[in-house]
């Protein structure tokens, strides 16, 4: 896998990475490929946001409830099918499989990543 072109360390401190905890998941059926949508709350700054995220393959509706994530929260708002997404959440990618990324040990909601 290349890496992709440097960045500044002004264009990196430009994105706001958040841990959140996930409040509700529900089916996604109007996407192309399967999905959720995820429910993720970031604390009292950031709020609740939503998002989709392609991980049905490695991860229950079940699962997920009360698991913590991290996320980009400062991108704008995008249109996926009938549903607004609000943030990233952020995983490791192998082919199909995302690995979610978390904090390994409980963290306070809205932390930011740095």
């Amino acid at each position: 896998m290349k890496i992709k072109e440097s960045i500044s360390w002004s264009d990196f401190s430009k994105i706001d990475m958040r841990v959140g905890t996930v409040l509700r998941v529900a089916d996604f059926p109007e996407a192309r490929t399967p999905a959720y949508q995820l429910h993720i709350d970031f604390g009292a700054e950031v709020g609740v946001l939503k998002t989709s995220a392609q991980i049905t393959s490695g991860y229950t509706k079940e699962s997920l409830i009360g698991t913590q994530v991290v996320a980009v929260v400062n991108f704008p708002k995008k249109q996926i099918a009938n549903f607004m997404s609000e943030c990233l959440v952020l995983g490791a990618v192998h082919g199909k499989e995302v690995i979610l990324l978390q904090p390994k040990s409980p963290t306070e909601n809205g932390l930011k990543i740095s």
